[in-house]
């Protein structure tokens, strides 16, 4: 029989279309010798096949040990998050509530600075740190964010809400709103000397979480209407 113009393609589509070509010619099946992928040494089809099984089961290993892990992740920022949130609602005295909510947060997610000003206070607080002055551009700024904002520290006046302002390099802007179509009441800003912590590409998720537990705790220093 003359093999001239039949492809390996031809031979494959063949083989597909036969599928029981090896059962009737066993002996070829175990003749079929191929390189391993371990070395130049020949192997037999079956050991290649097993060979490929025990790298599949590998990589199968090595991903569920990756859920693993980002599971363990999640369930520990999920306990953070929660602690962090049951002292805002513990805390009785609303003019504390600014301070126990930036130093919980700093403590329980190992942030290296944070600060927080609230400008529709109610007047009582008027005298307190958080409902200090600030200039209408950070007002603006905070009710134009519909994310928060994270990226370097290029001088914004937030960076002063710090008590280290000059060692924040990256930083993480949050507005405080009651309501997504409202105008911000407030802003919470976290800072940290690493350039890489906060960045423009980061995903926002879990940060517009924060945003929106902060901005409910801190709705009762509004003024009552």
């Amino acid at each position: 029989m003359s093999t001239q113009g039949i492809t390996e393609d031809d031979i494959a589509s063949f083989l597909q279309q036969t599928p029981g070509f090896f059962e009737r010619h066993a002996d070829t099946l175990a003749s079929v010798q191929l390189t391993s992928p371990h070395g130049n040494r020949a192997v037999s089809l079956q050991e290649r096949q097993m060979e490929m099984l025990r790298e599949k089961i590998r990589g199968l290993e090595m991903r569920l040990v990756e859920m693993i892990r980002h599971g363990q992740e999640n369930v520990a920022i999920a306990d953070k998050l929660h602690r962090w949130t049951r002292s805002i609602m513990l805390t009785n005295n609303a003019s504390d509530l600014p301070t126990v909510l930036v130093e919980q947060l700093k403590h329980e997610f190992l942030i290296p600075q944070a600060g927080i000003r609230v400008w529709g206070a109610a007047d009582a607080f008027d005298s307190l740190a958080f409902a200090r002055p600030v200039s209408d551009e950070v007002k603006s700024f905070a009710t134009s964010l519909t994310q928060p904002y994270c990226g370097v520290n290029s001088g914004f006046e937030a960076a002063g809400w710090f008590d280290e302002s000059g060692a924040v390099v990256s930083l993480a802007m949050l507005p405080l709103r009651h309501d997504p179509a409202a105008p911000a009441f407030g802003m919470l800003v976290l800072g940290s000397p690493d350039p890489t912590r906060y960045t423009a590409d980061m995903g926002t998720e879990f940060l517009v979480r924060i945003g929106e537990l902060a901005s409910a705790g801190l709705h009762r220093l509004l003024p009552v209407h």
